[in-house]
């Protein structure tokens, strides 16, 4: 998979795209991540990528002809399944989106900044938007982060154990049950005997008994899709 991601502000991303996962995925190839800088791309030569709303609003706005600059040059080397924009008034991230996108071959993701971008770069380029919650950040780089992060840790042989993220909590609209480790004592405060019990069906029947019983108690409205689906 190819991630080409366009910003503003590279540098936030350094962090994210150099440490743990995502760095193992590149190291393997499996992952190419790509950062561009709009302003490397803008006409003006002050290196300016906003302006003044049109109508008056305060803030600042990226102008479109830099990012469509980028835009169209990457296209022009490769067809792109999805270029995405991080938005706080996109569709809700969720882990069925996510499982969805892991199965692509190549995505651009756009982060907003400031006021966000010029509407036109959402009408022409954008196929999908996609928030991470319902507030608001300076930029759309962290946003951008999240959802890398979490597309690339589900595909294949980027865990080293392979069934990790098919147990993850969403997967199957579930939260995901209690996990221990040693020691099996501490301070009186002991694990479950069944985990120790080397009985593999009993274990995994407790541990979806406990999965339900998370869901239903943290998040009930979780509960009643599974409900739904069954």
């Amino acid at each position: 998979m190819r991630i080409d991601v366009i910003t503003c502000l590279p540098s936030l991303l350094e962090s994210p795209f150099a440490h743990s996962i995502l760095k193992r995925a590149q190291e393997k190839k499996i992952v190419e991540l790509n950062v561009y800088d709009i302003r490397d791309y803008t006409l003006d030569k002050h290196k300016k990528i906003d302006d003044y709303a049109f109508g008056g609003e305060a803030g600042m706005v990226l102008m479109i002809e830099p990012i469509a600059l980028l835009i169209n040059k990457l296209k022009s080397e490769r067809q792109y399944d999805e270029i995405i924009y991080m938005t706080p008034d996109g569709s809700q991230m969720n882990q069925s989106m996510v499982n969805q996108l892991s199965l692509l071959k190549n995505i651009i993701i756009l982060c907003g900044h400031y006021k966000g971008v010029d509407q036109r770069v959402r009408d022409i380029f954008i196929t999908k938007e996609i928030s991470i919650g319902d507030y608001v950040l300076s930029g759309g780089e962290l946003a951008a982060a999240v959802l890398t992060d979490a597309i690339i840790r589900l595909i294949p042989n980027v865990l080293s154990d392979e069934t990790s993220a098919l147990t993850d909590t969403f997967q199957d609209n579930l939260l995901a049950p209690p996990v221990y480790t040693r020691p099996a004592n501490f301070e009186g405060n002991e694990v479950p005997d069944i985990l120790l019990s080397g009985n593999h069906q009993k274990i995994s029947e407790w541990l979806d008994n406990k999965a339900i019983e998370r869901t239903k108690e943290k998040r009930p409205d979780l509960w009643e899709k599974v409900i739904k689906e069954m």
